[in-house]
């Protein structure tokens, strides 16, 4: 393995939490193995609409769904869209898959490992919307290399987005908030949607929340919503 791709491939982060209750158990013997994604072995890309039957109209990703809220509801509105949801936390993961089997998701599939080897195994122009919501802020500035929004990432992320797809951000942190807005606005391939202050203090009503923006409101911290678009290609 080089040294690029061993650090492309190092997470940061927990992957277990409490014990799983028997229920959860179940779902992760038996449903995760339907809908987990394997990379192809021969380390050619991945079809992300072939992971879906029949064949969706596009495909979403969000990375790091966290107890998989927003993904669910996405899934349940655009029943024609194919989602991908990249999880490490074994607690998150079978959240999600309960809230599958609840709403009768027949159009999720799950990544359990470190997204960026995903997003590095799929073709050009393949998705349409990507959502990175209230990921880790590293705060301490010596983990400032852990954080998922950076150039790098950007770099991937506008070359495996169609024209005029959707990424959407979300931080209760402003250091992170700064952050984003910093590399986002400054990458050449993305365009800042916000034309007032109410297009990032507010979300969006397409825009389901999750339990992190619950805690973060419910702590006195206030979420922004960030939306960017990626710009055509030449």
């Amino acid at each position: 393995m080089s040294d690029a791709l061993e650090h492309k491939s190092r997470f940061y982060g927990r992957r277990h939490g409490r014990k799983l209750r028997e229920g959860q158990r179940h779902l992760k013997e038996d449903l995760l193995p339907r809908l987990s994604i394997a990379l192809p072995e021969d380390g050619g890309p991945l079809e992300p609409a072939a992971l879906f039957l029949p064949l969706r109209r596009g495909v979403w990703l969000e990375i790091g769904f966290g107890g998989g809220e927003h993904l669910a509801v996405q899934a349940e509105r655009h029943p024609e869209l194919g989602f991908i949801g990249c999880e490490v936390f074994e607690n998150g993961i079978v959240k999600l898959l309960g809230e599958a089997t609840r709403r009768g998701l027949a159009n999720v599939r799950i990544f359990t490992d470190d997204a960026r080897l995903l997003v590095d195994a799929l073709p050009p122009a393949s998705l349409e919307r990507v959502f990175i919501l209230f990921p880790d802020p590293w705060p301490k500035a010596r983990h400032h290399k852990r954080r998922l929004v950076t150039p790098p990432t950007l770099d991937r992320l506008a070359e495996v987005m169609t024209d005029n797809a959707e990424l959407r951000l979300a931080t209760d942190d402003t250091d992170y908030l700064r952050w984003m807005l910093e590399h986002t606005t400054a990458h050449a391939d993305f365009t800042w949607l916000a034309r007032c202050a109410a297009d990032w203090r507010e979300r969006p009503a397409d825009w389901p929340p999750t339990r992190y923006e619950e805690k973060a409101r419910a702590a006195g911290r206030q979420p922004s919503f960030l939306r960017f678009v990626r710009r055509p290609r030449a």
